[in-house]
């Protein structure tokens, strides 16, 4: 099995990671003491053999005298009800929408007597297709997920929803798209052989976007994936060979829950404190 390896550096830690090819973890040596931890115990071997090598080969000798210099993380206020991202309920932000600024009933009527589509139809859709997914993450909880919906970022921009557990941290954007084809490329997307959507992409800079902020306030890297969700579709079809954005039919989400040995019981809890409060994402 060949193994990718990453060095990664920030407060205080110093590790190399042993990566598969697809980037899921599998193991970490701490440069400082030369202590290897195996995440995925069927690639002990590997993992052992690709980074004893690599802590030899580093150009800096190990020392468990020398500590590296550590940095100092900034600490979130005390949690407190207005603060408490937990209470949103999935498709929040496009409710808060439609009841600040969407049509009035008049004009709901004359846009159905006219059969005449409105931007408030598609921001309708959107919100029935996040309450559905939200649904399908919520039932994740029995097998120690977290999920989270509606997370607001600077500019009136939002996450979907995050799942965050054992298998690591999932940035999940819903895309409803009732009774349509949905072709899934390596770094395109086409509804009903319409022009090439960015979902793939803009999903793959949310996924980073929100690494950033949950490592600013956690003492260890925190993984965090980029999945799509399509809602409705009559079809799915992925062809994609590079893609590292997991594609998914609501009803398939299901498929996240066995996965673990990424982050202790310990740590979804510390990633879930964070990314609940409002304030961790006021400058994301």
């Amino acid at each position: 099995m060949e193994l990718h390896v990453t060095r990664w550096k920030r407060y205080g830690h110093d590790r190399l990671y042993a990566n598969l090819p697809d980037g899921t973890a599998v193991g970490w040596a701490d440069v400082t003491t030369g202590d290897i931890t195996v995440l995925r115990a069927e690639h002990r071997d590997d993992v052992v053999a690709v980074l004893t090598k690599h802590l030899q080969n580093l150009t800096e000798p190990v020392s468990p005298d020398r500590a590296p210099e550590s940095q100092v993380r900034p600490m979130l206020p005390p949690l407190t009800p207005a603060d408490d991202l937990a209470v949103n309920p999935p498709g929040k932000s496009i409710r808060d929408l439609l009841d600040e600024s969407g049509p009035g009933l008049m004009e709901r009527v004359v846009s159905r007597l006219l059969r005449r589509p409105s931007e408030w139809d598609r921001w309708r859709k959107g919100l029935a297709g996040e309450r559905r997914v939200g649904a399908e993450l919520n039932r994740l909880g029995r097998h120690g997920w977290r999920a989270l919906h509606s997370i607001p970022l600077a500019n009136k921009v939002n996450i979907d929803h995050l799942l965050i557990g054992p298998g690591r941290v999932f940035s999940i954007n819903t895309k409803h798209h009732d009774k349509k084809a949905v072709w899934v490329g390596d770094d395109s997307v086409k509804v009903d052989h319409g022009k090439p959507a960015p979902y793939a992409r803009k999903s793959r800079a949310e996924a980073k976007r929100v690494a950033r902020v949950l490592e600013r306030y956690c003492d260890f890297p925190v993984p965090v994936e980029p999945v799509l969700v399509f809602v409705g579709v009559t079809e799915l079809k992925v062809v994609a060979t590079q893609l590292d954005v997991r594609v998914y039919q609501e009803r398939q989400v299901s498929a996240l829950a066995p996965l673990s040995g990424v982050l202790t019981a310990d740590q979804v809890e510390q990633v879930y404190s964070v990314a609940r409060h409002r304030q961790a994402w006021s400058h994301a």
